[in-house]
């Protein structure tokens, strides 16, 4: 089983996504985190099952977190998480706005680190909270002698962390989320976490090995927001979970009823589906996208030798710096005109820090040979 090596060039160009809609038919399209794969079949299988019974009706939310529950105890020995304090919202974004309204009020403000998932940006101005930014260091982890600093300056305030990160792809260590844990009581700030992309990191005991933040000491009134979205291809079957600490029930009961209806009954079953039956093509597939993280790391040294490169084992995404090839603040528009490459802006994950200038997202989620002729173009427009 080789999900990433499943689907031709002309099998994705006949789908109807945003990523295949966006740009002309002779674009390559590696600018959105959605997955160049057929959907695993225990999924394929639920969803076909339900509408041929027609059951279509509105979603019981309930089983979504007692089978993420399941999947967390067994992937990352997590037990901790009570479907008692969970909300069903209907993705990750809605679930971090939800949060974001129950930890702070609107003059409290929202600390993120970039570069980092763009739409968290709009997500704090939405909720019309102050924003403060704290970027990551250069090697892409967590600064946390800056994030210390900011805490003392801002107590009472608000963390947006993503974990793994997007884009550098790291994996928070045990020791790093601790520090967060300890610093965040000292200084009353409320932790939110977005762990969408969780179940592609390894889960071996090392360095790299995902560690959930609720399962960290000192956590008990923070929250995270959790998905099989992102590892499952999912994004058009809206479904995802908000699970809080040991001290955050009472909140998440105050949230209205009808944020609950926001997954879609389709959703949830694929979904479910994906946590209790898609356990052995997850494996394949992080399989498969380690293959595809050395490759890449490959092409960029081939292809562009000055380029620097993040793409840790948290997912499939890179970060590229081209600021050596001198093609201003967004090579990215630069490169989809020149080489027919759509990457992400990185001039949308740096907010106002400066740190997305002159750098570009790669979503590497893709069958090799896609890989290896975007590349290949990126470097006979660079060379």
């Amino acid at each position: 089983m080789h999900p990433l090596h499943e689907l031709t060039l002309t099998d994705l160009r006949r789908r109807t996504s945003i990523k295949w809609t966006m740009h002309d038919p002779d674009v390559i399209p590696m600018f959105v985190a959605e997955m160049d794969v057929p959907l695993a079949e225990p999924v394929a299988r639920a969803l076909s099952d339900a509408v041929t019974r027609g059951d279509t009706g509105y979603p019981q939310p309930r089983v979504y977190a007692e089978a993420l529950a399941d999947f967390a105890a067994d992937r990352w020995g997590w037990t901790g998480l009570d479907p008692a304090r969970t909300l069903a919202v209907a993705d990750v974004m809605v679930g971090i706005e939800e949060v974001l309204r129950l930890t702070g009020a609107a003059d409290v403000p929202v600390i993120v680190n970039p570069p980092v998932y763009q739409p968290f940006f709009d997500a704090v101005g939405h909720v019309g909270r102050p924003l403060v930014e704290v970027p990551l260091g250069d090697d892409g982890r967590l600064d946390l002698g800056a994030l210390a600093a900011t805490f003392a300056q801002r107590p009472g305030a608000t963390y947006l962390l993503c974990s793994p990160h997007n884009p550098t792809a790291v994996v928070h260590a045990a020791e790093e989320l601790g520090a967060v844990a300890r610093l965040a009581h000292e200084h009353r700030v409320r932790v939110v976490v977005d762990e969408i992309h969780a179940p592609l990191a390894p889960v071996s005991i090392d360095d790299d090995a995902f560690v959930p933040y609720l399962s960290v000491d000192g956590t008990d009134d923070a929250y995270a927001v959790l998905s099989a979205s992102k590892a499952f291809n999912l994004a058009g079957a809206k479904a995802a979970v908000v699970a809080g600490g040991a001290a955050t029930a009472d909140e998440i009961a105050s949230v209205p009823e009808i944020v609950s209806h926001g997954p879609s009954h389709l959703g949830t079953i694929a979904h479910v589906a994906a946590l209790t039956e898609g356990r052995d093509w997850l494996d394949a597939l992080q399989s498969d996208i380690a293959g595809n993280r050395a490759l890449l790391g490959e092409l960029v040294a081939e292809h562009l030798p000055r380029a620097g490169l993040l793409a840790g084992p948290g997912t499939y995404t890179g970060w590229l710096d081209l600021r050596p090839y001198d093609l201003g603040a967004d090579p990215a528009a630069t490169l989809l005109e020149s080489a027919r490459v759509a990457l992400a802006p990185g001039l949308a994950f740096g907010g106002s820090s400066g740190v997305g200038d002159g750098r570009a997202r790669l979503t590497y989620a893709t069958p090799p040979d896609v890989l290896r002729e975007a590349l290949a173009r990126l470097g006979a427009v660079l060379d």
